[in-house]
């Protein structure tokens, strides 16, 4: 029952009902509770396989672009001091880089995933931090400097992650180099009724 209050005080109360959840078979998520309540919300519930976890590609690829920013993130080993001396790691801050990750631009769409979600982006610290201000509370003064910390670091853990799956996905996935010109085949799997030779010049 934790889990489900969980989800709904956190992620439903601001985003509304799913129609759809891909998750790993975790026994919360596939217990009779879960199922059951995302029966009555008309939620339909897609689990990953055993063993060797695929559910689809998209999803997929989202969740190894997430391990790879929260790996790279932690391990910059961030770190502060609130004003009673507890120490906040990267539990503590790593909504920074869920907010980084929102307000960045992905190349797949041309669009931030806030702009997308909720049509704006979030006014940010970087656009914000007046730099002017003096006689300024020493602790503000150090979570600011946290904060700016925070935030290149998590930009940073962003653009790796990036990187690393793009990378990857061009070491396997090579595009053939045609030029204006060149003979081709073309599949005429698809092609009802077709006569006549099956290449095709490269016009453009």
């Amino acid at each position: 029952m934790d889990t489900a209050l969980l989800l709904w005080s956190s992620v439903i109360s601001h985003t509304g009902l799913f129609k759809n959840i891909i998750s790993e078979r975790y026994p919360k998520f596939t217990s009779a509770l879960w199922t059951n309540l995302h029966r009555f919300f008309g939620t339909n519930l897609s689990f990953s396989t055993a063993y060797h976890p695929q559910t689809d590609g998209l999803a997929e690829r989202m969740i190894q672009t997430s391990e790879h920013m929260i790996r790279r993130f932690c391990a910059y080993g961030l770190e502060f001091k609130d004003s009673d001396g507890f120490t906040h790691d990267w539990c503590t801050l790593i909504p920074a880089l869920e907010l980084e990750y929102k307000t960045t631009v992905h190349s797949s769409t041309g669009q931030t995933p806030a702009m997308l979600e909720k049509g704006c982006n979030p006014r940010l610290t970087a656009d914000t931090l007046r730099k002017d201000l003096v006689d300024i509370h020493p602790k503000a003064s150090s979570f600011k400097m946290t904060l700016d910390k925070v935030k290149y670091d998590a930009k940073q853990s962003i653009d790796e992650a990036f990187d690393y799956e793009k990378q990857k996905w061009d070491k396997i996935h090579k595009l053939p180099n045609f030029k204006v010109g060149d003979l081709a085949l073309a599949s005429t799997l698809n092609f009802n009724n077709i006569k006549g030779p099956k290449n095709f010049n490269i016009l453009m």
